[in-house]
């Protein structure tokens, strides 16, 4: 009788430059399947290529989830107006719904309680499946609805949350 294989656990760890490929293949996938929500403009900025994912390194942490050697996983964090912008939440289609997520989530909190600022915010959509409440759970609030003039003419909405010191 064989033992069955033990499943590895996900892993969260700061994202590299090698990791750009992986992620704009992630964020393809996780955005893909909302494509006729988004306008082709939309679509275009919701999934770049791998050169914008490494040209975020720059800008802030990206942080990426590795389960079994493949990246299923991403966010980045940006300063936007003085507070700190959480962009490209993409979990794999296929690797949803395993608690990935919270795990990038957590590491926003770790990071966002080492910096300075007061408010973390993000924009997301009503149509992306459990995005609002995931969001919910870990302490953010809506803050408004934004129009679909304002973002590609897709509508959508702006969440936050102050952040501890």
């Amino acid at each position: 009788m064989s033992t069955p294989e033990r499943a590895s656990q996900p892993e969260v760890r700061l994202a590299t430059e090698s990791d750009s490929l992986s992620i704009a293949d992630v964020v393809r996938r996780a955005f893909g399947v909302y494509r006729e929500h988004y306008t082709p403009e939309a679509m275009e900025v919701v999934t770049p290529g791998p050169d914008e994912f490494t040209r975020r390194l720059d800008l802030g942490p990206q942080w990426v989830v590795e389960l079994d050697g493949e990246v299923v996983a991403t966010v980045s964090v940006t300063v936007e107006e003085g507070d700190l912008y959480v962009k490209t939440m993409a979990v794999d289609p296929s690797f949803q719904g395993r608690g990935i997520a919270h795990l990038l989530m957590n590491a926003i909190d770790e990071y966002a309680a080492t910096t300075t600022h007061d408010r973390i915010f993000l924009y997301t959509t009503y149509f992306s499946v459990g995005a609002k409440q995931l969001y919910e759970k870990h302490g953010y609030t809506w803050v408004r609805d934004t129009p679909p003039e304002e973002w590609y003419g897709v509508p959508g909405l702006e969440m936050e949350k102050e952040i501890k010191l």
